[in-house]
């Protein structure tokens, strides 16, 4: 059987034998394996700045930034790659929506990633048990739910501009999904993005100016943040924002226990310091115009795919990230992509975001059987979907803030309720 041979510590592993965070394979190989992570990582970070209308050679120069904080604050024990987190896309479109600033939703970016930050320290000195005490599975699932469908208009918007186009992704998407298996059947949605782009652009949908125009090198578009005490109105839009952090920490503590148990270690000392690292990505990302980010299940599939743990792949994924940043001729491209493909690509995207917080309810086996789940569920996904507003002319709550209010009220309330109840009854099992 052959060998790879494992720098730094003198001894040989089998292809099918786990290689740990610390280990080293040789150049050639690892170079190999960091540009699978950037293929992995590529389809959802570019599509998020699409949607949003940020800058994609910022979003990703700052995803490469991101995962090198990530991998120095873990002590390279933590194998991770920081990408555009989907959760931010509604918070963002409400922001330009009211105001028409992307600076704005940087603001409300770099509020989220200090918040995620604060988060990270008290998980790091307290653990991680007040979390699931607030946000047990019934209402995490509810929460990470209701950002997915909240955006089911946006889908509709998109998709009605080029209806045969964004047919064509849709069908793309599926069809890769069901043919490949492996790393291609895990990137269905780049790939359905990428047969569907040259549809457009041979059926003349595709604006090929700016991309003739683009220069190969160049420095990432980056835009500043706005500064609240220019536009105090910055603070009323933190209310959508707030969410994410949630979502976030959901995500980040999912995907290191995920690796932890991919592994066979213990990484559970480690998720203050990947919530930390978020945040702070988050942060420097919210000052220059990038999307906020996350951990990326995708690469974590493709570690599980290859059982490939070392970080010297993900340093190859960061700096060859940072690298395409770099190119505006790559912006123009991402940036020509037409409505039609993203309505159909989305009208998966969202969904599957909508579907992980009904997975969270799986996997921990929620009862709905019991009431209390029922009416946190139902109520938080009627308020999210319905995208009901509060607007008082200082603070903004949409759909997303108010479900989330709402799946956390209605848990606790209605647990306070019974347990004073019971208590009443002096019943010991309730």
């Amino acid at each position: 059987m052959a060998v790879w041979k494992l720098h730094g510590n003198g001894k040989d592993i089998a292809p099918d034998a786990i290689v740990l965070p610390e280990e080293r394979l040789g150049w050639v190989r690892t170079l190999g394996f960091g540009a699978q992570h950037v293929v992995a990582m590529f389809g959802a970070t570019f599509l998020v700045p699409i949607i949003t209308g940020f800058s994609p050679t910022a979003t990703l120069f700052f995803s490469g930034l991101g995962t090198i904080l990530f991998l120095l604050i873990t002590g390279n024990r933590l194998p991770s790659y920081l990408g555009s987190s989907f959760a931010f896309i509604a918070p963002i479109a409400v922001a330009t929506g009211v105001q028409g600033d992307l600076g704005v939703a940087s603001f409300g970016i770099l509020m989220t990633g200090l918040l995620l930050f604060v988060a990270g320290l008290l998980v790091h000195f307290l653990g991680i048990s007040w979390i699931n005490t607030l946000m047990p599975p019934v209402v995490m699932g509810a929460i990470v739910a209701l950002i997915g469908f909240n955006l089911a208009p946006v889908v509709r918007d998109n998709f009605s501009q080029s209806p045969v186009i964004a047919l064509v992704t849709i069908i793309s998407v599926l069809l890769v999904t069901v043919l490949f298996r492996g790393i291609l059947g895990r990137l269905s949605i780049v790939l359905g993005v990428i047969v569907s782009y040259f549809v457009a652009l041979f059926t003349g949908n595709v604006d090929t100016v700016a991309i003739e125009q683009a220069a190969w090198f160049g420095l990432p578009e980056f835009h500043a943040v706005s500064n609240p005490l220019d536009n105090p109105a910055l603070w009323g839009l933190l209310p959508s924002f707030l969410p994410v952090v949630l979502v976030l920490v959901a995500e980040n503590v999912g995907h290191v226990k995920s690796v932890g148990l991919m592994m066979a270690r213990d990484t559970d000392p480690l998720m203050g310091r990947a919530l930390v690292a978020d945040g702070v990505a988050t942060v420097f990302a919210g000052f220059g115009g990038g999307s906020g980010t996350t951990t990326y299940g995708e690469n974590i599939g493709v570690m599980a795919a290859t059982r490939v743990f070392s970080t010297a792949a993900y340093w190859v994924a960061a700096l060859f990230a940072i690298f395409l940043s770099f190119s505006p001729k790559v912006g123009a491209v991402i940036n020509s992509i037409p409505a039609g493909v993203l309505g159909g690509v989305t009208v998966a995207l969202y969904g599957l975001i909508g579907l992980i917080g009904i997975k969270i309810w799986i996997d921990n086996r929620v009862d709905f059987n019991l009431p209390i789940n029922q009416f946190t569920a139902a109520v938080a996904l009627i308020v999210g979907i319905a995208n009901f507003l509060i607007d008082t002319g200082t603070l903004l709550f949409n759909g997303i803030a108010l479900g989330t209010v709402a799946a956390v009220a209605v848990y606790h309330f209605m647990r306070a309720v019974q347990k004073v109840r019971c208590r009443e009854q002096r019943v010991v099992k309730y």
